[in-house]
């Protein structure tokens, strides 16, 4: 049966369009680059170098004479054994210490020293003091070769597990990447094809199987099917989707077949524009990484000097050795290694573990400041919430039931697409004993302004507001005037359900408050942040939702352009604001605010006015991000306190200042040491994986 538009007086539904997207790139840069040095250095390399050189290492070492009085054995001797150190050594250095050499290089020629120029200097240190010794000019008497190839095994074992962590950090974009499959069915004139996803374009149609991922980007035509989500947006319930209703790449159909018309292929799916905003994220800068850096800066000139006051300390003591030994070991433990992964590895994982939640973080300031808020400002309509009219309550009188009330005013709107009119078929689907009464509609008319009728189980039933009453000459009777006055007063729309010229009923329509919405503003004033809410429906409709939800400011009658003006108002009095919308109407406000999050983007992940996208519709995402970002903070500070603090007490001790004692370290644990501080700081920044995001853990 052809539908109709039913003429409910002043039934409204908000409309929300849904912005353009912008261009994304297809394939997001996905590295993390901790460091400018690491730039071109991959997980592997630094492996294979490692386990090279390490088997050249075992010769060296167990050659050397120096370490053979440590163990307690005679190395074997034979022509020619004194060249075994230095040949497999000069390999060492020139192989496994490749990526530390010419990193140096570059940080010499871009003037920006640090981590790798001060492995360079050390190895190359260590180098040229065992060459010297082995060719038996000047006065030195060093044993140096093993310990050369320790310190380069060492720190190409360190260096190799940095870039672990870091690999499994952005893990998560070659993760978002796969879920795209490698071909799909394409429907065709001539039957269903298997062709490559790369092929697609828009327009076309393509079946997706149940179990299946969607290829791309697109609106379903055909069927219906339950959609897992949840690598888009964090939320673990699967989603209806039926035709008409858009789907997107990289989701699965978990139940039944559907067919899709591609609207959007590459670059400019969601996954693709999810993928360039984690990357901006973690290259985006960081006020904690600004000071991360230049202490890394100061740090090797710290190093520097250091070691050029031990060489020439220990020289004047009498003790050339000791005075390339104790310098070598000065500038490994230096070495800002800890310090320059303290903070990038952190944002990497932080940024990750949002992602994976639904929540996509464009600007990392963004997620910094969020530990800082004061208050968060959410509009109603759609965020707290669900933005479209339901059926919150029913009265009947006349000795009808509350189901066959919502059975009789359900048929008579099945023909209707006004939003009023789905909303009451909605709620008879909803309620079992409605759907059990089996009613069907007949001879469906709308009354504009007024209604619509029908004839329904052989009788007439007509379903409307205040007009539909005046022209009936109907007044409300006396046992649902109270429910009635009481509805009104909160904003609610009554509709009155009048059968064969009697009023049989009434039903409260609004727009339904989120359960999660509950949670969410409870959880947040546990936390200390104040909630408060801007709308610009009536302040009776505002104050029902804010009491409903204790909410602690309410913002009613507010014009969507002036919205960004309640926000400076906050911000006067010397709170900090995050504002959550559904960024249609709120670019200003969000622009406006410490933190702009904007919600229930879908799709829609490139909301220029926004710092922070949640994919989801679910408000508790919000705790999500304050949790993050109080974590992270924390372990940024950690961080950065254990790689500082381990710095200002490992170099005098590598300098020699406690040799008096007997308490010295050689560069071999110099390195121990540095690839140590480093681990700590990784494993540190490894514990944030374990904090939960997932919004079902917040409960009233």
């Amino acid at each position: 049966m052809k539908h109709q538009t039913s003429g409910h007086a002043g039934a409204q539904v908000a409309d929300h369009e849904t912005p353009e997207h912008l261009d994304h790139s297809s394939h997001a840069d996905s590295g993390v680059h901790t460091h400018g040095q690491h730039a071109g250095h991959s997980t592997a390399m630094f492996k294979n170098r490692f386990w090279i050189s390490l088997v050249l290492a075992v010769p060296v070492v167990l050659f050397s004479h120096m370490f053979a009085e440590i163990v307690g054995y005679t190395p074997p001797e034979f022509p020619g054994v004194l060249w075994i150190s230095p040949i497999l050594g000069t390999i060492i250095f020139l192989y496994g210490g490749a990526p530390f050499l010419k990193g140096g290089i570059s940080e010499l020629k871009s003037r920006q020293p640090g981590m790798m120029l001060l492995i360079a200097m050390a190895i190359s240190v260590a180098f040229i003091a065992s060459w010297i010794t082995t060719l038996g000019i000047g006065n030195f008497n060093l044993d140096f070769w093993w310990e050369l190839a320790l310190l380069v095994v060492i720190m190409l074992l360190g260096h190799w597990m940095e870039m672990r962590a870091l690999g499994s950090a952005a893990g998560a974009l070659d993760a978002l990447a796969a879920l795209l499959p490698d071909e799909a069915d394409k429907v065709t004139d001539a039957g269903i094809e298997t062709v490559p996803v790369s092929s697609l374009a828009s327009g076309d149609i393509v079946l997706v199987r149940s179990g299946a991922r969607v290829p791309a980007d697109g609106d379903i035509v055909d069927g219906a099917a339950e959609f897992d989500e949840s690598m888009i947006t964090g939320e673990s319930r699967t989603v209806s989707r039926a035709v008409g209703e858009k789907v997107v790449a990289g989701t699965v159909a978990t139940d039944n077949a559907v067919r899709v018309r591609v609207t959007a292929v590459g670059s400019d799916t969601t996954l693709a524009g999810i993928q360039r905003l984690v990357a901006e994220a973690q290259a985006s800068s960081s006020k904690a990484q600004a000071l991360a850096d230049r202490a890394a800066a100061l740090l090797f000139y710290f190093a520097l000097t250091a070691g050029i006051l031990t060489f020439i300390a220990w020289l004047l003591l009498g003790s050339p050795d000791d005075a390339v030994i104790r310098t070598v070991t000065v500038l490994v433990i230096a070495c800002p290694h800890a310090l320059g992964l303290a903070i990038p590895l952190v944002i990497a994982i932080s940024t990750e573990r949002a992602a994976k939640s639904g929540v996509l973080i464009k600007n990392r300031m963004a997620l910094e400041r969020m530990r800082t808020i004061d208050v968060v400002l959410f509009d109603k309509t759609g965020t707290l919430t669900e933005g479209r009219h339901a059926v919150t309550a029913a009265a009947a009188t006349g000795g009808v039931a509350e189901a066959e009330l919502l059975a009789l005013a359900g048929a008579a709107e099945s023909d209707s697409e006004h939003p009023v009119a789905r909303a009451i078929v909605q709620a008879t689907a909803d309620n079992p004993d409605a759907v059990a009464f089996g009613f069907r509609g007949t001879g469906f008319s709308s009354m504009t302004g007024r209604g619509v009728q029908a004839v329904v189980n052989s009788s007439r039933i007509a379903v409307g507001g205040p007009n539909l009453l005046r022209e009936l000459s109907l007044d409300t009777p006396p046992d649902l005037s109270g429910a009635v006055q009481e509805w009104m007063g909160r904003g609610a729309s009554v509709l009155h359900v009048v059968r064969d010229g009697a009023i049989i009923g009434v039903l409260r329509l609004e727009d339904r408050v989120r359960d999660e919405s509950r949670a969410a503003v409870k959880a947040l004033q546990d936390r200390g942040v104040k909630v408060a809410m801007i709308t610009g429906d009536a302040r009776q409709v505002a104050e029902a939702v804010g009491a409903e939800l204790g909410i602690d400011e309410v913002f009613a009658d507010v014009l969507p352009q002036d919205k960004d003006s309640k926000v400076a108002e906050l911000q006067s009095r010397g709170l900090k604001v995050a504002m959550v919308g559904d960024g249609v109407n709120d670019a200003p406000a969000l622009a406006r605010s410490e933190v702009g999050i904007a919600i229930g983007a879908g799709t829609d992940v490139a909301m220029e006015s926004a710092g922070v996208v949640l994919a989801g519709n679910d408000p508790r995402s919000v705790l999500a991000m304050i949790d993050l970002s109080r974590a992270s903070y924390r372990k940024m500070i950690q961080n950065l306190v254990w790689a500082t603090g381990y710095n200002v007490l490992a170099v005098p001790l590598a300098a020699g200042v406690l040799a008096f004692a007997g308490i010295v370290l050689s560069p071999a644990a110099g390195a121990v040491l540095m690839s140590v501080s480093t681990i700590v700081v990784a494993l540190n920044a490894q514990l944030l994986r374990r904090i939960d995001l997932n919004p079902d853990r917040i409960t009233q």
